[in-house]
C-alpha cells in the first residue's frame, strides 16, 4: 500500500486521531512556514476525519512542498 498525504489547516489538528496516521502527535507533524498548514500522511484506508480532503501521492506532495510556502527560497 501506499502512503497518501493531506494538507490540512493547522487547527484542524485537534481532530487528527494520531493511532491512525503516520505522525505521532502534533509536535511531529510538518507544518507550512507561516505555520497555518500542516502535512499529515496515512497508509491503507482514509481515516474517516480526513474524508473529503485532498490527497496527494508521494510525487504530488513533493512538488507542493518544493514551493515557497512550505520551504525558504535558496538564495
Amino acid at each position: 500500500m501506499t502512503k497518501k498525504y493531506v494538507i490540512i489547516n493547522t487547527s484542524e489538528l485537534s481532530n487528527i486521531d494520531f493511532d491512525k496516521v503516520s505522525q505521532t502527535s502534533e509536535s511531529t507533524v510538518r507544518k507550512s512556514l507561516n505555520g497555518s498548514l500542516s502535512l499529515i500522511s496515512f497508509i491503507g484506508n482514509t481515516p474517516s476525519f480526513l474524508n473529503g480532503k485532498d490527497q496527494y501521492n508521494n510525487s504530488e506532495i513533493l512538488t507542493i512542498l518544493a514551493t515557497s510556502a512550505w520551504q525558504e527560497e535558496e538564495e
